[in-house]
C-alpha cells in the first residue's frame, strides 16, 4: 500500500495561554511511502514523528493537508477502517488474557460482512503467531513473558488483521541492548515475509540505518532529508542531518575556506573548488582520518582504546566544536604520537563536509 502525505501538519494549542498562539508539531510533510517498504521516521525527541504516525493511523487529526493510502483520501476516515495494524511503545497488552486472546481481540471485534467464524479466527491467530514464533507461548499471560516476548505479541496482535499499512511507535526503546538487536531483526524478516508497508518511529539512528528501506529525518516537525539510510550518511544535505546519523558521531571543527583551499584552525587540509572566503563548519566522519606523518590536520593525543578489529584514537584539536576528535582506524596500523604529544592525519575527502556557518546547509566542494 503506497502512502502520500501532502502539506500534512498538526497544530497544538499552546499551554502558556500569556503566550497564546499554536505549537506546530509537525509543519508541511510532503513525502512518498513506496508500496511494500519498511521506512524509518527518525529525528529526536519532540521532532514530530509519532505524531506523523498518529495521524496516518487516525488517533490525531490534521490541522492541514492530506493522507492518502494508494488513491484513496484517508484523512477524515476512522481509525478502524484505514486498515492499519499499529504497535505501541509499551505493548500495550491486556494483563488479564493470554497471549492466544490477546492476538485473537481485534478479530473478535470485526462485525457485519468482516466477522470471522471461530475456526477461521484460530488459525489467523496461529498464524500470526508462528510468524513471530511464539506459538509456543499461546496460553501465557504478560506477566509471564520476557519484553522481548510480550513486543512480539503486539506485533502479532497488529499482524493478525492482515492490515495494509503496519506502524510501529519505538518498539524497541523498552528491551535491553541484546534483545533490540535480536528484535529489530525479527521486525525486518516479518516485513519482508509479509510484504506490508511499515513505518518505524524510533530516535536511534543505528536501528532506522539497519532496517529501513528508506529514512526520514525529522527536526522540529521539519522534514530534513529523505533517503536510503547509506546514501543519507555519505550525503547528508545539512549539518544537523551530519550530526544526527553516525556512531561515533561526526567530529565537527571551526574551519574557512580561503583561496580554494580548506583550514581546520591552521591547518590546511584539503583543495577545494570553492571560491572567495568563508567562515565555515567542517565535519569529518571518524572513518575519515588516515595517520600520516605528514598529514595536515594536527591533534594532541590523548588516548588510544582497541576495540579488536579497530582502534578509536582519542585526541584534541582547538578548533575542535567538541571537548575531544575520535577517530576510527584499522588496528593493524601502527598508531603513534611524535615527540611533542601530536598525531598527524590526512582526511578522506569523502568522509569530509563543509556547511556554511550561519544556514548550516551543506556547501558542495
Amino acid at each position: 500500500m503506497k502512502i502520500v502525505l501532502q502539506n500534512l501538519t498538526k497544530a497544538f494549542p499552546n499551554r502558556n495561554k500569556k503566550a497564546g498562539g499554536e505549537v506546530v508539531a509537525v509543519n508541511n510533510l510532503n513525502f512518498e511511502i513506496p508500496d511494500g517498504k519498511l521506512i524509518g521516521l527518525l529525528g529526536p525527541s519532540g521532532c514530530g514523528k509519532s505524531t506523523t504516525l498518529y495521524m496516518l493511523c487516525g488517533l490525531q487529526k490534521p490541522t492541514a493537508g492530506k493522507i492518502f493510502f494508494g488513491d484513496n483520501d484517508v484523512t477524515d476516515l476512522e481509525p478502524e477502517h484505514r486498515g492499519v495494524g499499529l504497535v505501541f511503545q509499551n505493548y500495550a497488552l491486556y494483563p488479564h488474557m493470554t497471549v492466544k486472546q490477546n492476538i485473537l481481540f481485534p478479530l473478535q471485534n470485526l462485525k457485519g460482512a468482516d466477522k470471522l467464524t471461530k475456526d477461521v479466527m484460530l488459525e489467523k491467530a496461529q498464524k500470526a503467531a508462528e510468524l513471530v514464533q511464539i506459538d509456543e507461548l499461546m496460553d501465557r499471560k504478560p506477566s509471564e513473558l520476557s519484553g522481548g516476548q510480550q513486543q512480539r505479541v503486539a506485533i502479532a496482535r497488529a499482524l493478525v488483521k492482515t492490515p495494509r499499512v503496519l506502524l510501529l511507535d519505538e518498539p524497541l526503546s523498552n528491551l535491553d541492548a541484546r534483545l533490540r538487536l535480536q528484535t529489530r531483526e525479527e521486525i525486518r524478516r516479518i516485513q519482508r515475509e509479509t510484504g506490508v508497508t511499515t513505518i518505524f518511529v524510533t530516535h536511534d539512528q543505528e536501528e532506522a540505518m539497519s532496517i529501513s528501506d528508506m529514512i526520514v529525518v525529522m527536526k522540529e516537525g521539519v522534514v530534513q532529508q529523505i533517503g536510503e539510510p547509506q546514501r543519507v550518511y555519505d550525503d547528508p544535505e545539512n549539518l544537523f542531518v551530519a550530526k544526527f546519523l553516525g556512531t561515533p558521531p561526526i567530529n565537527v571543527f571551526d574551519g574557512k575556506i580561503s583561496g580554494g583551499k580548506l583550514y581546520i584552525g591552521e591547518d590546511e587540509v584539503l583543495d577545494v573548488n570553492v571560491e572567495g572566503e568563508h567562515d565555515v563548519v567542517v565535519g569529518v566522519r571518524p572513518e575519515g582520518f588516515v595517520p600520516d606523518e605528514n598529514g595536515a590536520l594536527r591533534c594532541e593525543l590523548q588516548n588510544i582504546e582497541v576495540m579488536g578489529r579497530d582502534c578509536s584514537v582519542v585526541s584534541t584539536h582547538h578548533a575542535s566544536q567538541k571537548p575531544t576528535v575520535r577517530s576510527i582506524i584499522d588496528s593493524d596500523l601502527n598508531i603513534k604520537a611524535n615527540d611533542q604529544g601530536v598525531i598527524r592525519f590526512s582526511l578522506k575527502k569523502n568522509k569530509v563536509f563543509i556547511f556554511d556557518r550561519e544556514t548550516e546547509a551543506r556547501i558542495q566542494f
